[in-house]
């Protein structure tokens, strides 16, 4: 049999030689996605920091008890767990194509209803709704683009995503604000994510399917078509090895001796690293009040946003330099002696600002990671369904403590709810030491394997 370029590629890790118009095809299909996905990431953090700075009014308008104040922060992050492991399944039975596109008309639909509302539980449904999308998103959008993503800089370039994230989610606190002295603000404020929305569904249109997704179903001449005219670095046999070897499918798979330690390091470390950002984020306002630091609390959500942003960006610069491992851990220790600091000197301004903000740059760092870990750490015909997965864990915790972060405040304080993000933080520290493996620069198939044989 002849040896094509793919069999080459797949057999020595060097890239398929590609022509000027290869090359022009590669880089144009490359914008598309990457913009694609940032932007869908990007609407996924300007969602859920919408409400911050909305919360206060609306609960006004809407005369929402501390109860339904929590089930609509928490919304968007119980919908996660529904839309990460079905949007994840589904992209991992029928291709990610379909799913990629569907995934953001609803967005699109949710943003406008989100307007129309009259009561807290229709706000708390639609928000549910657009949940369902987020986690969709997680479980479609960064696997999607790591699978056309070279070995070489794939890190920075999934890490990229994390900062579209926290830019959507500073732009919609920005946003929130200008709107705060309109009257009824909160509704445009919130209904103005379709806009985005609108721009996002006009350039997934045209996308091709995935080449490992088509090797991991078996489609090998499809495949190697798309890996010929776009250039594409795939390990054809790493990838077609993996199948061979992966005798079960579905969400029962992630459980099974091969890809249980992915499993429970993809969805401990991610839960851990955004419980206490979302809980803290989302309650911003009642817990500066708490620490007796009221008078300042808008322009400290600003400051939050923006020094999240920073964060993000410095960890997207230092993911392929350092490593996985050097990105994640180290973080979750300085964290969480940040968070116990504060709970400790609650009284101190400089302990309270200084604290507030190692924990917020250096949890930002290391979210980026949320973007490239889970999908490294997953063969091809597993990828979506476990991050998918991971994603809903991840949201478990998160909802839960924006859930209770009110009425935490109000019975026990903010120094025993800052102890508790603490401790979550040690927790994912302790975890990622033992089942972080180092995946930097892999194939993503080779890089699986590294995480399933507990490589460091």
């Amino acid at each position: 049999m002849t040896t094509t370029p793919a069999t080459e590629h797949g057999s020595t890790g060097i890239p398929p030689t590609v022509d000027a118009a290869c090359a022009r095809e590669r880089r144009r299909l490359h914008t598309k996605l990457k913009l694609a996905t940032q932007i869908g990431q990007g609407i996924d953090g300007y969602i859920i920091g919408g409400i911050g700075m909305a919360m206060a009014a609306l609960t006004a308008d809407l005369h929402l008890s501390t109860l339904m104040q929590g089930l609509v922060g928490a919304s968007p992050l119980i919908g996660i767990f529904v839309g990460g492991p079905l949007f994840g399944r589904l992209a991992d039975r029928f291709g990610r194509r379909p799913v990629f596109l569907v995934d953001m008309l609803i967005f699109l639909i949710g943003s406008i209803i989100q307007f129309f509302v009259v009561d807290g539980l229709q706000l708390f449904l639609v928000r549910l709704l657009m949940g369902v999308a987020i986690g969709g998103e997680y479980a479609i959008g960064a696997p999607l683009l790591s699978e056309y993503a070279p070995r070489k800089g794939r890190g920075r370039l999934l890490a990229s995503l994390e900062i579209s994230w926290y830019v959507g989610y500073a732009l919609a606190t920005v946003v929130g604000a200008l709107f705060a002295d309109v009257e009824g603000g909160w509704r445009w404020s919130l209904a103005s994510s379709a806009v985005i929305a609108v721009v996002c569904v006009a350039l997934r249109g045209g996308v091709p399917e995935s080449a490992r997704w088509l090797l991991s179903r078996g489609r090998r001449e499809e495949a190697e078509a798309l890996i010929q005219k776009y250039g594409i670095e795939v390990d054809v046999v790493a990838e077609l090895d993996e199948r061979a070897a992966s005798r079960q499918a579905g969400f029962r798979a992630l459980f099974s001796r091969r890809h249980l330690r992915s499993t429970i390091f993809a969805s401990v470390f991610w839960a851990a690293l955004v419980l206490p950002y979302f809980a803290i984020g989302t309650f911003w306002t009642q817990v500066f009040e708490a620490l007796n630091m009221g008078d300042n609390a808008v322009a400290a959500l600003l400051v939050y946003s923006f020094t999240a942003v920073a964060g993000v960006t410095a960890g997207c610069l230092v993911v392929d330099r350092i490593g996985r491992r050097k990105l994640l851990i180290p973080p979750f220790w300085i964290t969480a002696g940040c968070l116990a600091l504060v709970a400790v000197w609650p009284s101190s301004t400089p302990v309270i600002v200084g604290g507030f903000l190692f924990f917020i740059f250096l949890n930002a760092a290391s979210s980026a990671l949320t973007a490239i870990y889970p999908l490294e750490v997953f063969p091809t015909a597993l990828r979506t369904t476990g991050v998918g997965f991971a994603t809903a864990m991840s949201r478990v915790g998160a909802a839960i403590g924006t859930f209770l972060l009110p009425m935490g405040l109000d019975r026990f304080g903010a120094e025993f709810v800052l102890l508790i993000g603490a401790g979550v933080l040690a927790l994912g520290g302790l975890v990622s030491h033992f089942l972080a493996p180092e995946t930097t620069d892999m194939d993503l198939a080779r890089a699986a394997r590294a995480a399933r044989d507990g490589a460091a």
